[in-house]
């Protein structure tokens, strides 16, 4: 077993010192003194073998120091403080390497605006083992503006400062404890998609070009990424049905990208097509014969085999479409903007996706079986996002009121 010093800690030398063994070390005209006023250094070998020191005013600080790493060691829970002295920035860096592969494009196209907009601006320059918990907890409630946002800062603070607790940079995570507002509650007329009368108004005031686009959505209930990125391949004219396999998303910079699986393994499904869903289909493939062929997503985006697309054959783009979309609810008179209490912002009601929520209110009013609902929109069984997607029908109001009129009204009747 390896000695243990003698002269650890041991005190340094003081220019400044008049003691005995100072002066010796710097010769010069000082007041003698018996006592030293050097610091003490106190010096220790980390995991990796290499000497490391750090100086006390008093000695017993150091002895302290030293039986405490010492006892880390032995332990195997000693931490380099110098690991922890990495910025923000350059643990980011470090870190996104491994993240690269995981998840989805999107997902990490999502991460990436998030680090980019909200966390490299506020804690970029900070050093990882000097954030602190009302720190961070501080931020997050008073700079981040909305629930949602808030929510996905969090997470990506979360997972990126857990890595750094688990490469041994720091002892704790200071986001572990860190608790979330309950979001704020939205106006039911906020939340219910468009009526029929509204949703024709709409249509009616769309391009021709883009109305089979709108017409499929609200008759299958597909996510965007679903239906835009729905190939002749995958669609049945004769059985009237479209199998969902793989969808349009987007890369992490925002562009076009062919992805093979659906959000979800529930995403895998096939979904049946009304007449005027498989109308819808008929034109588009009238208008541009797309091709049958079945290539497979390494193979490039081929939108020559997709049914829908942009007026010149293009990828139909999210962001692109909302341009369209907003100018037909306004010409309809539908259009509403919204206050969003969250982040003060104004929203435009109805959106795209409100043809998803339609066609769940519609499988609800029809009575079809939970279960089943899942299945078509594509959900995980049991889950509770399904519900989300269907709303009270305009008339709920006097149907409660006819159903409460026919059970009667109760009779009061003498107790003796």
């Amino acid at each position: 077993m390896p000695r243990r010093a003698q002269n650890n800690p041991r005190q340094i030398r003081n220019k400044a010192c008049g003691c005995k063994l100072c002066l010796e070390a710097y010769p010069g005209d000082r007041k003698s003194r018996r006592d030293c006023i050097g610091s003490w250094q106190a010096r220790f070998r980390g995991p990796d073998g290499r000497q490391k020191a750090r100086n006390f005013e008093k000695k017993g600080e150091a002895d302290a120091f030293l039986d405490k790493i010492r006892t880390d060691v032995r332990q195997g829970t000693y931490l380099d403080p110098k690991r922890g002295e990495i910025t923000v920035t350059e643990w980011h860096a470090k870190w996104w390497e491994t993240q690269k592969k995981k998840g989805r494009a999107s997902t990490r196209g999502r991460k990436g605006r998030i680090w980019k907009t909200h966390v490299e601006p506020a804690w970029g320059d900070w050093k990882i083992n000097g954030i602190g918990f009302l720190d961070f907890d501080t931020w997050l409630q008073n700079d981040v503006k909305g629930y949602h946002t808030r929510k996905k800062c969090l997470e990506f603070m979360r997972r990126m400062m857990q890595a750094a607790v688990l490469d041994r940079r720091i002892t704790t995570n200071p986001t572990i404890g860190v608790e979330l507002e309950t979001p704020t509650a939205k106006h039911p007329d906020d939340l219910a998609p468009p009526t029929d009368a509204q949703f024709a108004a709409i249509l009616a005031s769309l391009p021709a070009y883009y109305r089979p686009l709108i017409i499929f959505a609200d008759e299958t209930g597909m996510r965007w990424g679903e239906y835009t990125g729905l190939r002749l391949c995958h669609a049945d004219l004769k059985a009237a049905t479209a199998r969902v396999v793989e969808i349009i998303s987007e890369d992490e910079d925002d562009k076009p990208l062919r992805q093979e699986a659906p959000k979800t393994n529930a995403g895998f499904r096939t979904v049946p097509l009304t007449s005027a869903a498989l109308a819808a289909v008929e034109a588009m493939v009238a208008h541009w014969s797309p091709s049958s062929a079945r290539t497979g997503p390494q193979s490039g985006m081929h939108p020559e085999e997709l049914i829908f697309v942009g007026p010149r054959r293009g990828v139909l783009s999210r962001h692109n479409f909302r341009r369209v979309w907003i100018k037909a609810i306004q010409e309809a008179g539908v259009a509403r903007k919204v206050l969003s209490k969250e982040t003060g912002r104004m929203e435009w009601w109805p959106r795209v996706h409100d043809c998803r929520h339609r066609f769940g209110t519609r499988l609800k009013d029809a009575g079809v079986p939970e279960k089943d609902v899942q299945a078509i929109m594509g959900h995980d069984r049991g889950s509770k996002v399904t519900w989300l997607y269907q709303h009270a029908g305009p008339d709920v109001v006097e149907s409660v009121r006819d159903a409460l009129a026919r059970q009667g009204k109760p009779q009061l009747r003498a107790v003796s």
